[in-house]
């Protein structure tokens, strides 16, 4: 389970006079729980990857507090980076090393021993169908394969939370349709809490259970997708996140 309260996060852009403080995060809440995938929802700029790089202990929050199955993320870190698989944006991967020697090198690192990580390595490459590519160096793969060598190593420890920024940037149809699946069975056959942020109206309807909405630095709608259909007074899923997300500049106009 991922709890996240009052997160609070502040950056300074730009120097001497024409330096100036942004507020990215406002007080973000929220949960997700196990057994769940948990939507993060918003326009560019909204919080949502500076929520989740504190999350992941990447940056830290001025204010609030996070936490991974009740292990506080600023005061104990290893501890809930233990408990924490992150696909993150970049989704660097080491260029002149195999899939396989990714995947185990961040095995290592999270304590496993060697006959262990490469154990985890081809039982993750089989679930994520990446067989033929675990012996290929990465450099020159397409963003598909990366994204599956990417996933297998935030897995290989087998965390219980996993966290993946805009997982779907970048792909195509197939390997968006393959990611989706690897999600599902995630949820379904192992009861791991997910939590992804996205813009993709069309990811969040066909996988997510709950639904941050996030603008402005700030949670402005919190529910499934049906829910917040109906507390936006409209079937279309796309027009009820504009609703929700830009009432605001609405009222402003």
């Amino acid at each position: 389970m991922i709890e996240v309260r009052g997160l609070e996060k502040r950056f300074v852009q730009g120097r001497g006079r024409q330096a100036r403080t942004v507020q990215a995060v406002a007080g973000v809440d929220f949960s997700a729980a196990d057994g769940r995938i948990t939507g993060l929802l918003g326009p560019n700029g909204a919080g949502k990857t500076t929520t989740l790089r504190i999350l992941a202990g990447l940056i830290e929050a001025d204010a609030g507090s996070a936490a991974v199955d009740g292990i506080d993320v600023a005061t104990r870190p290893r501890e809930a980076q233990a408990r924490l698989g992150v696909l993150g944006d970049a989704r660097g991967l080491y260029p002149r090393l195999t899939a396989r020697e990714n995947i185990v090198y961040y095995g290592r690192l999270h304590g496993l021993d060697a006959g262990r990580a490469n154990a985890r390595a081809e039982a993750l490459a089989a679930m994520l169908e990446m067989t033929p590519l675990l012996e290929r160096r990465t450099d020159g793969f397409s963003q598909g394969e990366r994204m599956k060598t990417a996933l297998a190593r935030a897995l290989v420890h087998d965390p219980a939370n996993i966290v993946l920024d805009e997982p779907t940037n970048g792909l195509d149809v197939l390997a968006t349709r393959a990611l989706r699946e690897t999600l599902r069975r995630l949820r379904d056959q192992t009861g791991k809490c997910i939590v992804f942020s996205t813009h993709v109206m069309q990811e969040v309807e066909r996988l997510c259970d709950r639904v941050v909405v996030i603008a402005h630095g700030r949670v402005v709608a919190d529910g499934s997708v049906d829910e917040l259909r109906e507390r936006a007074g409209t079937p279309d899923f796309e027009e009820a996140f504009v609703r929700l997300a830009f009432a605001d500049e609405g009222a402003r106009t």
